[in-house]
């Protein structure tokens, strides 16, 4: 997809997932994103498109580049071709300040069909997953994190986070967790989890729904101490057969996608101080070397 013609395919088969999803296709938000990353669309990335029940799902299709190579910047080539404003808020400054410090995996990013560019992904290398507490010594990390170590700490997170998402829309910070034991996802840890993190009681499909979770991210701000989701993930080749309701609009990109997905989905359910909400994503293209990262740590005793 290094070439025009590919962008063109690629813009078209965008266009569709957002009908399909009811959602009209921006071609003056989507097109100069292609083009900016056109160089990166040739190399086994993984691509997929994304849906999530609640307000922060309504009216957009998001798009999901990840397994860039960890020299490939994606903020700045957003800021260099002017998909997004530069801005004096630290969430501009802290994916320049996590390379810096940090040892790279790879990069992604996300973009809506409407919303345009919304997030960057830092991922870790897979053997080391970093401690919170050097996140924390960043300058332009979120205060909350630090607010909440003694969270992590508690629940064995600490040491382990592997992935670092930003949110330069709603200005926000994902940390990604896999925890090394399945008791985590015991309906009494996520219980206790969702209790500590000041989530209202999990529902029972939320419940039987983690027992087959792979992992665990929090949501922060740099408004608040206060986490603002704890999202949980499986992957599955059968959404529609996970123990919990399924939303129509996940039901139609799985049933429907304008593209032959592959065999894996990952699911996720995000517990919010208003609710639950649901979100899928669905691999318009994918590759072996994520195996590691979306699969359920098995206890070894």
């Amino acid at each position: 997809m290094s070439e025009t013609t590919g962008i063109a395919e690629f813009y078209s088969v965008t266009e569709k997932t957002a009908q399909l999803m009811g959602v009209p296709c921006e071609r003056d938000t989507v097109w100069p994103i292609l083009d900016a990353y056109k160089d990166v669309m040739a190399l086994p990335t993984v691509i997929s498109f994304r849906t999530q029940t609640g307000p922060r799902g309504a009216g957009d299709v998001d798009c999901r580049w990840t397994m860039l190579p960890k020299d490939v910047d994606p903020y700045a080539i957003a800021l260099e071709k002017g998909l997004v404003e530069k801005t004096e808020h630290p969430v501009g400054k802290l994916l320049e300040e996590i390379h810096q410090a940090f040892p790279i995996g790879g990069y992604g990013f996300d973009y809506g069909v409407v919303g345009g560019f919304k997030k960057t992904w830092t991922f870790f290398p897979a053997p080391e997953p970093q401690p919170a507490a050097k996140l924390v010594e960043l300058p332009s990390m979120p205060r909350s994190v630090a607010d909440n170590l003694g969270f992590f700490e508690k629940y064995g997170l600490e040491e382990i986070v592997n992935t670092i998402g930003i949110d330069y829309a709603k200005r926000t910070v994902n940390l990604y967790f896999n925890p090394p034991e399945r008791e985590f996802f015991s309906a009494e840890g996520i219980r206790a989890v969702l209790r500590d993190a000041g989530m209202p009681e999990p529902s029972e499909g939320l419940l039987k729904y983690c027992e087959q979770a792979f992992g665990i991210y929090t949501t922060l701000s740099w408004d608040s101490s206060k986490i603002e989701r704890v999202t949980f993930a499986v992957k599955t080749t059968d959404p529609l057969g996970l123990p919990v309701q399924v939303d129509p609009v996940i039901e139609k990109i799985v049933k429907e996608a304008p593209y032959t997905a592959g065999e894996q989905f990952v699911y996720g359910i995000a517990a919010t101080p208003k609710g639950e909400n649901h979100k899928i994503q669905s691999y318009y293209q994918w590759h072996t070397r994520v195996e590691s990262l979306l699969t359920p740590v098995v206890d070894a005793g």
